[in-house]
Parts: structure tokens; sequence; C-alpha cells
């Protein structure tokens, strides 16, 4: 099964890409958030790569989240 493991990576990218595509297609054009040093960062929600949907504010109390993307993951580039 590890032989497959690139599937695994490639359907969940698809995966999130097309979620991008939807919520940008579907945004109700919402004025962007600008927040200022020591401001509070407004709640959101993102699917990880295990394929579970993660919340900011579930993290609400607990250690410092650390979020970390990169954006030619995957793209040979």
């Amino acid at each position: 099964m590890a032989r497959f493991g690139w599937l695994r990576r490639l359907a969940t990218t698809a995966a999130a890409t097309a979620i991008g595509i939807v919520n940008t297609a579907t945004s109700r054009g919402d004025a962007p958030v600008e927040l200022k040093p020591g401001d509070a960062a407004p709640d959101f929600a993102l699917t990880g790569s295990d394929g579970r949907t993660y919340r900011l504010h579930d993290f609400r109390d607990r250690a410092p989240v650390v979020l970390a993307w990169f954006p030619k993951a995957f793209t040979g580039g």
C-alpha cells in the first residue's frame, strides 16, 4: 500500500484545491479582515491533509497555534 502514497497526496491536493475554488466562487464579497498587531484572529476552518476540518476556536486557551503552508508543495516547482 505504501507505493500508492503519491495517489493519496494527489487526491488530498485535488480536494483542497476544489474546496478553495468553491469557497472563492461562492464568496459573498465580504470585505477582507484587516488586523493590527495584537488583534485576535477571526475564527476560521481549514481542512488538514488528514481530511479532518480544524477550527481556530477549537484551540482557544491552548498552546499557541502555528499555521504553515507550502505554496509549491507537490508541484515540482
